[in-house]
C-alpha cells in the first residue's frame, strides 16, 4: 500500500510573483515576509512579493534575518517579536533556510509553543498558510512539509511542519546565482532525487518524479554551472520535482551524513550531503542493486565520476580520525537510516566519510 499528498499549488513562470498576485488575496490581508539578510533584495523577488502585496492592499512586515542553517534563537526571536501581532499568512522568500524558517513560524505565530516542541511526534499542529518564493535551485522546500533548524547543540535536526499553500517559482531569481551556489544547491537537488529514489519509502509515483528529476540535473547542471540560464531554469523545475519526492520519501542517512561537515566544518548542505552520496549508495547496493545501478546509468554510468566533473571533490576539509569517529556514531542514532536501505554500521559510515573526503 503507498500514498501520495502534495497539496502545494505550484506557479512556474517569469514574472509569476506580479502576474498571479492576485492568489495572494485568498489568505488574508495581513502578511509576514521571512527572507534572509540580503539575496531576495538582490535578484528582486522582496520587491516582487512586496509589489504584489501593496497592488491588493495586504499589510505587510519584514523578517529579513535568516542566516544559513537557522538556528533555534533565530526562530524564537521571530516569534518574540511577532507572534500575537495578527499576521494572516507568512511569505518565505530565498533558499531552503527561510523557507524552513517560515514554515515553522506559520505554526508558532499561532501555537503557544516552544520551537523545540515542533520535534514532538504525532502532533497536529494549527498554522497559518504559508506561501513559498524560492530563489535557489536545489532545496524544494516550497513542496515539502519539512522544515531543518539547527538546534541549540549545534545540531541540524529535521521536523514535521507544514505544506506550503502556494509556490511561486520565477527562474528569474535563479538566472544570477554564484557558480558556487549553483553546484551546491544543483548537488542538492540530485541529492533529494537519487535519495528519494533509493529510500524504502519510495513509491511507483515518487520513482516517476525521481527518474525525471534525475535526468533534468543529468543534462542541465553542467550547462547552468557555466551560466547557461535555459538550465538554471530547467534546474528550478528539477528541484521542484524533487522536492516532491521527498515530501513523500524523505531523506537517507547521506543527509544525516552531511550535516556534521556543515554544523562543524562549513560546508554547504548540498555539497556535504553530495560529497558523501556516491559512497553511501556502494552500500545501499547492498540490498537495492538495481536501483542502485539505475542511478549510475542516468548519471552517465557512475555517479561519483559526475559529481567529480563538477568540481565538488575540489572543496577540502580538514578532519581528524576522532572527529570521524564520533559523527559515524552519531550517524548510527540517526532517524534517517530506518528509511535507508543496506547493512549501515559505524565502521562502514566511518569508511565513507574517509574516501569523501580522502582523509
Amino acid at each position: 500500500m503507498w500514498r501520495f499528498h502534495m497539496p502545494t499549488e505550484v506557479f512556474f513562470g517569469e514574472g509569476v510573483v506580479l502576474g498571479r498576485g492576485e492568489l495572494l488575496t485568498k489568505f488574508g490581508k495581513k502578511a509576514l515576509i521571512v527572507t534572509g539578510r540580503s539575496s531576495s533584495k538582490k535578484n528582486g523577488s522582496l520587491d516582487d512579493v512586496i509589489g504584489a502585496l501593496e497592488k491588493f492592499g495586504i499589510e505587510y512586515a519584514v523578517f529579513d534575518e535568516v542566516e544559513e542553517n537557522p538556528s533555534f534563537n533565530s526562530v524564537r526571536k521571530a516569534v518574540k517579536e511577532y507572534r500575537g501581532i495578527g499576521f494572516d499568512f507568512v511569505v518565505g522568500i530565498g533558499g531552503g533556510s527561510p523557507l524552513d524558517f517560515a514554515k515553522a513560524l506559520a505554526i508558532l505565530l499561532v501555537e503557544d509553543v516552544d520551537v523545540e516542541d515542533l520535534y514532538t511526534e504525532n502532533r497536529r499542529w494549527r498554522a497559518v498558510p504559508v506561501v513559498a518564493v524560492p530563489t535557489t535551485a536545489g532545496t524544494g522546500s516550497e513542496v515539502t512539509q519539512l522544515s531543518v533548524l539547527t538546534d541549540d547543540l549545534g545540531n541540524k535536526r529535521g521536523c514535521q511542519t507544514v505544506f506550503p499553500a502556494l509556490a511561486f517559482l520565477d527562474p528569474r531569481y535563479v538566472y544570477h546565482l554564484s557558480e558556487d551556489l549553483t553546484l551546491t544547491t544543483g548537488v542538492d537537488a540530485l541529492c533529494h532525487a537519487v535519495e528519494g529514489f533509493l529510500s524504502k519509502r519510495a513509491t511507483p509515483p515518487s520513482d516517476a518524479l525521481a527518474l525525471h528529476a534525475m535526468k533534468i540535473t543529468f543534462e542541465n547542471l553542467p550547462k547552468a554551472l557555466r551560466g547557461v540560464n535555459e538550465a538554471r531554469r530547467n534546474m528550478l523545475i528539477a528541484s521542484n520535482l524533487a522536492g516532491m519526492v521527498i515530501s513523500q520519501t524523505g531523506t537517507t542517512i547521506a543527509h544525516a551524513l552531511g550535516y556534521p561537515l556543515t554544523t562543524e566544518k562549513s560546508v554547504r548542505h548540498g555539497a556535504a550531503t553530495g560529497m558523501v552520496l556516491p559512497f553511501v549508495i556502494e552500500v545501499m547496493k547492498e540490498e537495492n542493486p538495481e536501483k542502485v545501478h539505475k542511478v549510475n546509468e542516468i548519471f552517465g554510468g557512475n555517479l561519483l565520476v559526475f559529481l567529480e566533473s563538477l568540481g565538488l571533490y575540489k572543496i577540502k576539509v580538514d578532519v581528524t580520525e576522532d572527529e570521524i569517529a564520533r559523527w559515524a556514531e552519531k550517524a548510527m542514532k540517526a532517524k534517517h537510516l530506518a528509511h535507508t536501505p543496506g547493512a549501515f554500521t559505524a565502521e562502514k559510515i566511518a569508511k565513507i566519510y574517509k574516501e569523501a573526503l580522502k582523509t
